[in-house]
């Protein structure tokens, strides 16, 4: 898809008359091989319908600690981190259908039980969640939104976080990634100046790369590309 071709998608997606609100992501169409296919015919337990409600309920131990991940892609990741920590539940969020196929099925094959994902706008998953009711909140390599007309749909932005902060539990932690320069002086700039978060890393830092967080494509490709990658991780203190 050419540049024109997704700028012309952005105008018509704001200029829809059932739309209320600006969203974060651009829902991109792509066909389903074989496994992906066959994934959602045999992990389709693995997949919440929305509305979901209190995402800790659609577990068999909803009392443990929740992780949300917003827009996973293609989910490998996040079903590593499922896998390498059983004793939390897991939420992965995303609007891309092969991703969603993708994701349950490595999550089928590897035997993973506290993983749940969903195709729905994460903000409004969000606002149906209890408050202080989320461990942690990822975002991982999310989509930068170059353009200064596009920057109102960054997933980062002083209008979205106090949705998150509400809902992190005391001590929780929202954990982002970008290869995006711009958009890692946006997200440091947003999240220090939110009085009910605190820099991990220490004011102005991004966090040194936790070895817990799986390598993602994209960050794979920024590495390639020469790109630097900046982890910040916000502790909601109040």
């Amino acid at each position: 898809m050419s540049n024109d071709q997704l700028d012309q998608q952005v105008v018509e997606l704001d200029n829809l008359s059932e739309h209320r609100e600006i969203v974060t992501f651009m829902r991109r169409s792509a066909p389903l091989n074989t496994s992906q296919r066959t994934a959602l015919e045999q992990y389709g337990h693995l997949i919440l319908e929305y509305p979901v409600g209190d995402l800790r309920q659609h577990f068999e131990h909803p009392e443990r600690p929740l992780t949300v991940e917003i827009g996973f892609g293609m989910g490998r990741s996040l079903v590593l981190m499922a896998k390498a920590n059983p004793e939390r539940n897991f939420v992965g969020i995303e609007v891309h259908v092969p991703g969603i196929a993708q994701c349950v099925y490595e999550a089928g094959m590897a035997g993973v039980t506290n993983l749940r994902v969903l195709d729905a706008d994460a903000i409004q998953v969000l606002r149906e969640m209890p408050d202080n009711s989320i461990n942690t909140v990822q975002l991982y390599f999310p989509d930068p939104w170059q353009k200064k007309r596009h920057f109102k749909r960054r997933f980062v932005s002083h209008d979205r976080m106090p949705l998150v902060e509400q809902k992190l539990e005391l001590g929780g932690t929202f954990h982002a990634a970008t290869d995006w320069e711009p958009y890692a002086e946006w997200m440091l700039e947003v999240l220090e100046e939110r009085p009910r978060l605190e820099n991990l890393a220490g004011k102005g830092n991004s966090y040194p790369r936790p070895e817990w967080r799986p390598q993602t494509k994209f960050e794979r490709r920024g590495i390639e590309a020469g790109h630097k990658i900046n982890d910040f991780i916000f502790k909601k203190i109040s």
